[in-house]
C-alpha cells in the first residue's frame, strides 16, 4: 500500500472510530421522560400586523413572551450554549414567532434560495414549528421550518395516512438573518392563524404544538436536536409526536 493510500485508509478508520465513539456516547444518555403537563407557551395579543422583523431590540418584540428552548428531544441533555429564546404574540390575523440562536459552527445549503420551499432542509441548521389546532385528531397539523440563510417550508402533515404534502402552502411570511460577529442567527415567521385552524382563534384559543431546533456539522448522531416540549421517544422520530406536544394559549 502506498503511503497516501496508507494515510487515506487511516484517516477512514480514525473517522469511523470517532462516529462510532459518538454514536455510543449518545447512547449511553439516558433517556428523558414526559411529565404531565406538558410545557405551556401563552402569548399576548397585539393590535394591527406589525411588520415582521428579526431585530430583536424592535419594539414589537420588546413586550413579547418570551421562553427558552435548550433541552435534547429525546436525553436528558442540556445545551446550554445553544441555548435558544422564543418570542411570541398574536394578532387578528397572524402568529408571529422570533428565535435567537446562538451557534458553534453554521450547517448550511449553499447558495441560498428563498424563491421556493426547500424540500429536505431538516437536513442542515434549522428551527422548526408545529402547530394544530385540533385537540381530537392529534395527528393533524402543519409544519413550518426556517433556516439561517432564509430557505423556508411549510407542509401539512396527516400521520394518519403517513402524509407530509410539500406541496401545501401557508401563506406565511419568514425572515433570517446571520450575525456572525455575536455568533447568533435569527429567524421571524408571521404565520397566518387561518392555515392552522379553520375556527376563529380568540382570547383563551388553545392549540397543541412544539417548537425545535437542529444544530450541527456531520451526520445526526452528532448534531442536535432540541425541543421546547421534548418528546422522549425511542428508536422513532424525536419531533412528530404529536401525543407529547405542549399547549400553546392565545390570551388577551
Amino acid at each position: 500500500m502506498k503511503n497516501n493510500q496508507r494515510f487515506s485508509f487511516i484517516s477512514l478508520v480514525a473517522a469511523v472510530g470517532c462516529l462510532v465513539i459518538a454514536s455510543l456516547a449518545i447512547d449511553a444518555q439516558e433517556f428523558c421522560q414526559v411529565i404531565q403537563p406538558t410545557a405551556v407557551f401563552t402569548f399576548r395579543h397585539v393590535a394591527g400586523n406589525p411588520v415582521l422583523t428579526v431585530d430583536p431590540e424592535a419594539e414589537v418584540w420588546k413586550n413579547a413572551a418570551s421562553q427558552i428552548m435548550d433541552k435534547d428531544c429525546q436525553r436528558v441533555i442540556t445545551y446550554k450554549n445553544l441555548a435558544t429564546e422564543i418570542r411570541a404574540f398574536w394578532t387578528d390575523e397572524n402568529l408571529y414567532l422570533l428565535f435567537k440562536c446562538p451557534y458553534t459552527n453554521l450547517n448550511l445549503f449553499l447558495p441560498p434560495n428563498n424563491s421556493a420551499a426547500h424540500v429536505g432542509l431538516w437536513d442542515r441548521d434549522v428551527v422548526e414549528m408545529f402547530l394544530g389546532y385540533d385537540w381530537k385528531n392529534i395527528r393533524h397539523y402543519r409544519e413550518f421550518e426556517i433556516a439561517p440563510t432564509g430557505d423556508w417550508i411549510d407542509l401539512a402533515i396527516d400521520l394518519d395516512h403517513d402524509s407530509y404534502d410539500h406541496s401545501w402552502r401557508s401563506g406565511w411570511h419568514t425572515k433570517a438573518r446571520i450575525d456572525e460577529a455575536r455568533k447568533i442567527w435569527y429567524a421571524a415567521a408571521e404565520i397566518p392563524l387561518s392555515s392552522v385552524s379553520p375556527e376563529p382563534v380568540r382570547n383563551g384559543t388553545k392549540w397543541r404544538g412544539n417548537l425545535y431546533r437542529i444544530d450541527g456539522l456531520g451526520p445526526d448522531p452528532q448534531r442536535h436536536f432540541m425541543c421546547w416540549q421534548p418528546t422522549c421517544v425511542q428508536k422513532r422520530d424525536s419531533n412528530h409526536v404529536p401525543e407529547h406536544f405542549g399547549t400553546l394559549i392565545f390570551a388577551e
